[in-house]
């Protein structure tokens, strides 16, 4: 089973909205299809650059595409619910027990309250899912109402994701508008997501570089 088929599929994308839903009520940023979308294709892409092998890069996009189904049963521990979710629902598919595995413990890692890199899939997931950072994952609400994930997000007015094969570099270049939240409540909030990006990079061979407004930062 193909990634272009997993992303059509009704339980998924139900897990997804429901999980997304409930985030919303509780006060977190987007967690949208289009968040796990973006998470998936930006896993692919990673992988593609480092030349990693077809089948890797698909299982990348599968487990970029599930990452955050866990949410639909709750939001403390929703990386290894969402491992328990994927692997039940995988069985259901033509996907390996190998395969299943490996998307399974991909996911299971990509929180960074839990989680590490420990191979290049995971690394990928854990590189699109925290580098996922733009004013439009704030949601529709007043601003007197935002709190500090939104306040930070929304104080993103540019986001570039790049990779750099001489260099051997990921980077993530952000402008932050200090008027509406300070670096160091931005750091306060990413700090501990950017060193886990740092160290999955490490696993593919390259080193991680955040910049924000211009400043290198990490």
């Amino acid at each position: 089973m193909k990634y272009k088929e997993i992303k059509k599929d009704r339980e998924l994308r139900e897990y997804i909205a429901r999980g997304n839903e409930k985030l919303g009520v509780m006060g977190y940023t987007d967690h949208s299809e289009k968040h796990c979308i973006l998470v998936a294709e930006r896993a692919g892409m990673i992988l593609k650059k480092f030349e990693y092998p077809e089948h890797t890069i698909e299982l990348a996009k599968i487990a970029g595409f599930m990452h955050d189904i866990g949410n639909c049963v709750n939001r403390s521990h929703h990386a290894e619910y969402g491992a328990l979710l994927a692997n039940e629902w995988m069985k259901k598919t033509d996907i390996s027990l190998e395969d299943r595995i490996q998307i399974m413990s991909a996911i299971a890692s990509h929180d960074e309250s839990t989680g590490s890199a420990f191979d290049a899939l995971s690394a990928a997931l854990i590189l699109a899912d925290k580098t996922d950072v733009r004013r439009n994952r704030v949601r529709d609400k007043e601003r007197a109402t935002y709190d500090m994930h939104d306040r930070v997000n929304f104080a993103v007015t540019e986001s570039h994701f790049k990779i750099s094969l001489p260099k051997k570099q990921i980077s993530l270049n952000l402008q932050i508008d200090e008027n509406i939240c300070t670096m160091y409540e931005y750091f306060d909030i990413f700090l501990g997501r950017m060193q886990m990006c740092r160290k999955a990079a490490d696993i593919l061979g390259a080193r991680f570089r955040l910049t924000a407004n211009g400043s290198k930062i990490l």
